[in-house]
């Protein structure tokens, strides 16, 4: 089994990457990051996710992007709420975080290299999501590029391919994947703004279309959401 690095934030999503990853054979260490989100639901939810896949290789990497603030998810920016039957505003909203999966993605690039891995999967959607610059196709081929240009195993001849399976399902096709492959849903966190015992809230923009992928599948969601 070849090993890959799946970038892990404990949702929905990346659950089923992880499930995708090792379905083609790969032995997959997750990482997650610890940077500076208001809350440590998702953490925990990444930890159980990676216990049920029998993943032995997790890392939290610790990276502070409360310094620069500039997102709800990192400073004192109120998250969006709307109800179920609302839409989405366009554009890009508060709970973008700025040049977040760039980061992060080129921690997974390190990662990659010191394993002796030439697959990173990373859960980037670009149908039924909020409007992130950074989920685009467009953005993940320049990634890709630019890794084979700056690694030292490119190089030698190792080129790294970066996996967006989800990138043109829909919700609802991303969860029924999920399911066939056996994904617990209800271990996962999705929700911007979970209250103190980790529920969900169902308003932000990440539970509505997390609620609208499942009413899609014809299926109920499984996570605990609050009053």
């Amino acid at each position: 089994m070849k090993p890959a690095v799946v970038l892990l934030s404990g949702g929905l999503d990346s659950a089923t990457v992880l499930a995708i990853a090792k379905a083609e054979g790969f032995a997959p260490a997750a990482l997650t990051f610890r940077y500076g989100q208001r809350h440590a639901v998702e953490i925990r939810a990444a930890q159980r996710v990676a216990a049920a896949m029998g993943v032995g290789d997790h890392r939290i990497a610790d990276i502070d992007l409360r310094v620069f603030g500039g997102s709800a998810l990192t400073s004192d920016i109120a998250v969006p709420k709307g109800d179920l039957d609302e839409a989405i505003p366009a554009g890009i909203p508060v709970t973008y975080v700025p040049a977040r999966n760039t980061i992060m993605l080129s921690f997974a690039l390190a990662f990659a290299e010191v394993i002796g891995a030439a697959d990173i999967f990373v859960g980037v959607n670009a149908v039924d999501y909020s409007g992130y610059p950074d989920c685009r196709p467009d953005y993940i081929k320049a990634f890709e590029a630019m890794a084979n240009l700056a690694t030292k195993a490119a190089v030698e001849g190792t080129p790294l391919r970066l996996h967006t399976p989800l990138i043109d399902l829909t919700k609802g096709q991303i969860i029924r994947r999920g399911l066939d492959l056996g994904v617990d849903y209800s271990i996962t966190s999705t929700c911007y703004d979970p209250d103190a015992q980790g529920r969900a809230c169902g308003h932000c923009d990440s539970c509505r279309l997390r609620l609208k992928g499942f009413a899609e599948a014809g299926l109920s969601d499984p996570a605990e959401y609050g009053p």
